[in-house]
């Protein structure tokens, strides 16, 4: 176990008290736990993949909900493209902010690594020494890696940041993935609504419109739950099936509520 303490090694970076840092690395009596920190790093892929699946379910599920009350399709569509907007937005914004915060976590925690590499490199060495014992190497041989590692400053917090902290570098941008989960979640969302729009060129579409809908967001949910065992590695056709039926849960409920509660809008 890690015998650094690291919120007093975290303390200690902010007043820059290297006399701290060193006291913070110094042996315990007692072992105490390692701390885990693990930083979810989105890539693009997963922002098409989970705006995609949040538009399209919510998108469907406020359609359902006044296909449900058994109002216009004029309501469908404005409702629809409200939500598109003002939830694709909110969801991109959401989503710049996280990136961005995760970005500046990742920077604030490197520089107190590098800090303490230079402060205090006997402790960082016998920390990184822990860790490799503690996954099975024998102390000689965690010994000789962390030697090695720490020769090249750089290349020591890389591993630190890696193995004490779980985060692994990323070169993503805020910008670009809120852009990503913007244009999937407008895309995919608003194919559950495309039948509408249709129907409003092609009066043919109009008694079927919103089965149509119900098949488009079929075939879409179950298109992006297969496309997400690209990052899952499990069985697409599994995957695609288990997003239909959450899918269909939330829309179903969504269309049931506009049933119950329809009369209301009369």
């Amino acid at each position: 176990m890690l015998t650094r303490r690291l919120d007093e090694a975290k303390e200690a970076w902010k007043r820059k008290d290297a006399d701290a840092a060193r006291r913070a690395h110094q042996p315990l009596k007692t072992t105490s736990a390692e701390e885990q920190h693990t930083t979810a790093r989105g890539k693009y892929l997963k922002s098409i993949i989970y705006g995609g699946l949040d538009g399209t379910i919510t998108t469907f599920a406020a359609a359902a909900g006044v296909a449900g009350a058994s109002l216009s399709a004029g309501v469908v569509l404005i409702v629809g493209l409200a939500n598109l907007l003002a939830d694709g937005l909110s969801m991109a914004i959401g989503d710049y902010l996280s990136s961005k915060s995760e970005g500046e976590y990742e920077a604030a925690e490197r520089a107190r690594e590098a800090w303490e590499v230079e402060k205090y490199p006997e402790g960082e060495k016998i920390e990184l020494e822990e860790i490799y014992r503690a996954r099975g190497m024998s102390p000689e041989d965690a010994r000789a890696a962390v030697e090695i590692i720490a020769k090249d400053k750089k290349a020591w917090v890389d591993t630190m940041m890696v193995e004490e902290l779980g985060i692994m570098p990323s070169n993503d941008s805020p910008i670009a993935d809120a852009l990503a989960t913007f244009i999937s979640f407008g895309l995919f969302g608003f194919l559950p609504i495309a039948a509408y729009v249709f129907a409003l060129f092609i009066p043919a579409l109009d008694p079927i419109r919103f089965p149509l809908a119900c098949v488009l967001t079929g075939v879409t949910l179950f298109g992006l739950g297969a496309l997400k065992t690209i990052l899952t590695g499990k069985n697409w056709l599994k995957s695609g099936l288990e997003m239909l039926l959450v899918g269909g849960v939330a829309a179903s409920a969504a269309y049931l509520v506009g049933v119950l509660l329809g009369g209301l809008a009369g």
